[in-house]
């Protein structure tokens, strides 16, 4: 991925987890009680373009936002 295209994407996922007011350290928890290995620190450099996010981990953060792929690509 260009590094453009993930800070697009970390922004999208950081506004849908703000409307859906969630913080970072919840968004993480819930994702590691669904198999993921990731912490709070780590959803923060996703938010920023700084980490580069695992297919697994965009449908998990897809569920438990309760979102579409749509707007965490597209919006």
């Amino acid at each position: 991925m260009n590094a453009e295209y993930e800070k697009n994407v970390g922004n999208n996922i950081r506004k849908i987890r703000e409307e859906a007011k969630m913080t970072q350290d919840i968004l993480a928890t819930r994702l590691q009680l669904l198999g993921c290995d990731i912490t709070r620190s780590a959803v923060a450099k996703i938010e920023v373009g700084q980490r580069h996010i695992y297919p697994d981990e965009i449908r998990l953060i897809k569920e438990i936002l309760n979102t579409t792929f749509e707007r965490i690509f597209y919006e």
